[in-house]
């Protein structure tokens, strides 16, 4: 028998929603921009690491369509 790949829970991984969305100022419902979420990246603290988490989901969201 093959084994089974384990899948990522990304739903556990994201603890609060909206998040940075609330820290960058952007309206509920928009899109962010990306140069905003590159510049934001580069932060330290909480915003960084969630606009970094946020590039990693856009990743892992451009493999699976493909």
């Amino acid at each position: 028998m093959a084994k089974r790949k384990k899948r990522l829970n990304i739903k556990k991984a994201i603890k609060k929603p909206g998040a940075l969305r609330r820290q960058l100022g952007i309206k509920k419902g928009e899109k962010i921009p990306a140069k905003k979420l590159a510049k934001a990246a580069k932060k330290k603290g909480k915003l960084g690491q969630r606009a970094r988490f946020a590039q990693t989901l856009k990743k892992l969201r451009k493999r699976r369509k493909s």
